[in-house]
């Protein structure tokens, strides 16, 4: 391995953004968060003198190439609404060209299991077929193309860390946050159901440290790669750990399919939910073997260890409110 450049995080608000950053300053190396608001960037890294601030507009490639100016690696976290998935391949197409007019040398993708569609093998290595059957997982393969396709171009090195769903701290974009709230505050959980599956997360500070390795990584590029969590764990079984960390019994109302259709009738959101259902009810889980071996062991987060950390969290917010 190798001593890197400076990163910039594109996107870098999120709880995987800040993972990273987290992971940066705790190994001395000085990065830049870059995202839409000044306020946001602030309020989430302020604190740290290892952060520098950048703004952006992700549709200009002019203030794409302003906002890369300098850096050797370009991490990109870059979200866009849950029911706007068509935004992701253009976002993608005029970030590659502002980066290759700043000169940049390295871009990691923070990918999802979207683009693979349904798994055909358990648990699913890189060599898994790309065949999305889902809206949402062709805008994601496109995007992922992109990425992949730029690689050896104008000097750009390019790979995709592909991740499950995650959890942890304050991670209010993850769909079990609401079943931590939940528990803290001792009300009823609403959870998408069937959750009696296994399912895989992984633990949000857990990625950070992997995703500063693979910036000075060279011989990482050009490729896909997959990092999973600590196993398996269901639904029902993260809501019981949580309840009775409370001390509670844990109260649940599990929305099924047929009832996120007749809410997506009101809400866009959980509209775009249900063909993404099948991961709920067909477990996805990947093998990561391969990032081992090329990085060495990886730390992850236990799941009693993490829901107690993401329980804790909830309870701290809980009292400030109070």
């Amino acid at each position: 391995m190798e001593n890197a450049g400076k990163v910039g995080l594109f996107g870098a608000a999120g709880a995987i953004g800040q993972s990273i950053a987290h992971a940066l300053g705790a190994a001395g190396r000085d990065y830049r968060v870059i995202g839409r608001s000044r306020g946001s960037l602030e309020a989430a890294f302020g604190r740290d003198p290892h952060a520098e601030i950048a703004t952006w507009n992700p549709d200009e490639p002019a203030s794409i190439a302003a906002a890369a100016q300098g850096l050797q690696t370009a991490i990109y976290l870059v979200g866009v609404p849950y029911h706007q998935f068509e935004m992701h391949p253009p976002l993608m197409e005029k970030t590659l060209a502002g980066l290759s007019a700043a000169g940049v040398e390295r871009l990691i993708l923070i990918g999802t299991v979207y683009p693979y569609g349904r798994a055909r093998s358990q648990p699913v290595t890189e060599n898994h077929p790309r065949e999305p059957h889902t809206f949402k997982g062709q805008m994601r393969l496109a995007q992922e193309n992109l990425v992949l396709e730029a690689h050896g171009r104008h000097g750009l090195s390019t790979l995709v860390l592909r991740l499950p769903d995650f959890y942890g701290p304050g991670v209010e974009r993850s769909f079990l946050n609401g079943v931590f709230e939940s528990a803290a505050r001792g009300t009823r959980a609403q959870m998408i159901g069937p959750i009696d599956v296994p399912h895989e997360f992984v633990f949000v500070p857990d990625v950070g440290p992997v995703v500063e390795t693979l910036t000075r990584t060279p011989e990482a590029y050009g490729r896909w790669w997959h990092l999973a969590g600590a196993g398996t764990i269901t639904q029902r079984e993260v809501a019981a750990k949580a309840y009775a960390l409370a001390g509670r019994e844990p109260r649940l109302m599990v929305v099924g399919k047929p009832m996120l259709r007749v809410l997506g009738l009101f809400n866009p959101i959980l509209r775009e939910m249900v063909e993404m259902n099948y991961l709920m009810s067909e477990p996805l889980v990947l093998d990561d073997r391969a990032l081992q071996a090329l990085i060495g062991p990886i730390k992850k987060t236990s799941y009693d260890e993490g829901i107690r950390l993401a329980f804790a969290a909830a309870q701290d917010t809980q009292k400030v409110a109070a």
